[in-house]
């Protein structure tokens, strides 16, 4: 496992992810950052957005939102609010979602909570999307 890092993504209702992978490739609060094996420790804030990860030449992706991630060396452990695969995306609900949101912001006038909660729905439906748009083209190809 010298040339690959342990990537576990869990989430408070179960552990989604546990595998070794090649790469990582996370959506931190800096912005997006890789991971490769002997990476410098590091903690970071999760943002709302897509994890992809390479396995044997292939990649993976996972749409995650809220928590942290920890790197060391040769682990890399992702603790979020949210992780679901493509699969598991309701595209149709998403798109509610993201209209919902957008109506919402649209005729604002409530609390900065709610503002909050509005921007933060709209940034899931959208890496949500982007996510299902990103598989349905690669099945495509």
């Amino acid at each position: 496992m010298a040339n690959q890092v342990q990537l576990e993504v869990i989430t408070p209702e179960r552990r989604v992810l546990a595998e070794p992978v090649d790469t990582v490739t996370i959506p931190g609060s800096g912005g997006e950052f890789g991971v490769l094996p002997g990476h410098t420790p590091l903690i970071s804030l999760l943002q709302t957005g897509v994890l992809a990860y390479m396995q044997e030449g292939m990649t993976h992706r996972l749409h995650v939102s809220g928590g942290f991630v920890e790197v060391n060396a040769d682990h890399v452990a992702v603790l979020a609010d949210i992780a679901e695969r493509p699969e598991e995306i309701d595209a149709e609900r998403a798109r509610r979602d993201r209209e919902h949101a957008e109506a919402i912001l649209r005729s604002f006038n409530g609390t900065k909570e709610e503002l909050a909660e509005a921007h933060k729905l709209l940034d899931q439906s959208l890496a949500r999307l982007q996510l299902v748009a990103d598989v349905s083209a690669a099945i495509m190809r």
